[in-house]
């Protein structure tokens, strides 16, 4: 039996959906639990609750820890001026002992992503999160081109080959990820699950 992960941060609660289709998606393929956890919120609730964040998000606050008990994990983040979340990048900051011990080598990973507009920054978010889990010898796996409506001209909508995307909109267009935003995040749990699946089958087998 494979182990994975999906973790998140999520203020609106737009990635927070992303994450739990990911886990639909991983939740397809045999032999393999899933779980969904976030990471701690670093803004003051009293800030927060001005700026209308989704502070009852129902999954478990995620300890850095105890990523190195995952075969594989699915890491989820909005884009911050490019680049990757506060309250995510603090948590990865605090992985430091397992990079230590190589607790990561050989898992593998995957990220996607959430901006507010489609040139929002999806790609370097994902891209440069990529850069700490190759630090951690993570085997780091993106969406591939299978994926339906990745290539899609009938409506605006994330979708890239490094990581499944939405986009939210802003003001009276803001929306929740689409439904074929959301099939993206499934196929690429299901694809990332079926890696997982397949690796850990064969170090138990005695292969490398």
């Amino acid at each position: 039996m494979a182990n994975m992960l999906v973790l998140y941060y999520s203020s609106w609660g737009h990635v927070e959906k992303m994450a739990y289709a990911q886990a639909e998606g991983v939740a397809k393929v045999e032999n393999v639990k899933v779980v969904v956890k976030r990471v701690a919120e670093l803004v003051p609730p009293e800030t927060a609750r001005q700026f209308g964040y989704k502070l009852d998000q129902p999954a478990p606050v995620a300890d850095p820890g105890e990523l190195g008990d995952y075969d594989g994990i699915l890491f989820g983040t909005p884009t911050r001026f490019g680049n990757m979340c506060a309250q995510m990048r603090n948590f990865l900051d605090q992985t430091g002992p397992l990079w230590a011990k190589n607790a990561l080598l050989g898992k593998v990973a995957g990220v996607f992503a959430c901006t507010q507009s489609q040139h929002g920054g999806q790609e370097t978010t994902i891209t440069s999160f990529h850069s700490t889990l190759l630090h951690h010898g993570m085997i780091v796996v993106g969406l591939p081109y299978t994926a339906p409506g990745i290539t899609t001209m009938k409506e605006v909508t994330g979708g890239t080959p490094y990581g499944a995307s939405s986009i939210t909109g802003a003001h009276d267009e803001s929306r929740m990820p689409t439904a074929l935003e959301l099939g993206m995040c499934r196929f690429q749990g299901e694809h990332v699950a079926g890696i997982v699946c397949d690796l850990v089958a064969g170090r138990a087998g005695g292969k490398r």
